[in-house]
């Protein structure tokens, strides 16, 4: 029911059992083909933030759900287990409507959610849906393979001095990171600044975001690749004369709490350490 819990399942190599996705799921690219859609959206591609944003507040204050689940695509499937998430009602479907679309339709499914809020957690995500689907070992060694990338980081970087680094998740209105955003910059041999560590990203306002004197600011907007977050990047970059702004591909390594987290500090580590890693092709400067 949500793009990282697919994400989660490709990397533990079980994509044959993976029976139902959402439209969100591109993550790879082939898993909406193969695999039958039970969850829609509205398309939002062509919309500026703002107009997102007025979106978004107007369904919430009417009530009314941003996704849509299909049960009787859910019906057909008639899964087994089903891997959703209460962490964030703009980012996928709450496991509320899960629970209910289940009872009206008789299904004993078994429902895993997943609600990470540190990077932490996010690698012990995997190791539950491993556990859940009963390939325990599996799970270990693609946590431990992560693990394995995140300790090498961490151990290029040390010592080094740590620049200021503010994420930026939205600029119509002005949003920065939180959950494991800032685990990801401090992982990356960065000083996170101006977030919200272990809890959901909220508003802020360019005044505030100054008085936290970034020296780096990365923007990384939810629901957008590297081409969207460089026209928001483009924003930032006017309000903050002066200070170093690179856009991210926030949907492949920063927004979504899966295996890709670990590209994602290793995409900041190239932007904060250049003399140490060679520069991803999942960011670009800006200013």
């Amino acid at each position: 029911m949500l793009p990282s819990a697919t994400e989660i399942v490709y990397a533990l190599g079980l994509q044959d059992r993976l029976a139902a996705v959402t439209f969100e799921c591109d993550e790879p690219v082939s898993a909406r083909s193969e695999h039958r859609v039970v969850v829609t959206g509205a398309d939002t591609s062509g919309w500026t933030p703002g107009e997102i944003d007025a979106y978004v507040r107007a369904r919430r204050e009417e009530g009314v759900d941003l996704y849509t689940l299909d049960e009787g695509a859910l019906a057909d499937v008639d899964p087994d287990l089903v891997l959703t998430q209460d962490l964030c009602r703009v980012c996928a479907l709450p496991t509320d409507r899960v629970d209910e679309a289940l009872a009206h339709l008789g299904c004993s499914a078994e429902v895993l959610t997943l609600d990470p809020h540190t990077l932490e957690e996010v690698l012990v995500s995997v190791e539950r849906v491993a556990a859940a689907v009963g390939v325990v070992d599996r799970g270990r060694a693609v946590v431990a393979g992560l693990r394995g990338r995140l300790a090498d980081v961490q151990a290029r970087v040390a010592g080094r001095r740590r620049p200021r680094v503010a994420v930026v998740e939205w600029v119509d209105p002005l949003f920065t990171g939180g959950h494991w955003i800032p685990d990801q910059v401090a992982a990356a041999g960065g000083e996170p600044v101006g977030m919200h560590a272990g809890t959901p990203s909220g508003p802020s306002g360019w005044d505030a975001l100054r008085a936290e004197r970034p020296e780096v600011v990365l923007v990384a907007p939810c629901g957008f690749g590297l081409d969207g977050a460089v026209e928001q990047a483009a924003v930032v970059a006017r309000e903050l004369p002066g200070v170093q702004v690179w856009a991210v591909d926030g949907n492949a390594v920063v927004v979504r709490p899966g295996p890709r987290l670990v590209d994602g500090v290793e995409a900041f580590a190239s932007v904060l350490h250049p003399e140490l890693f060679d520069r991803s092709a999942l960011v670009r400067r800006v200013q």
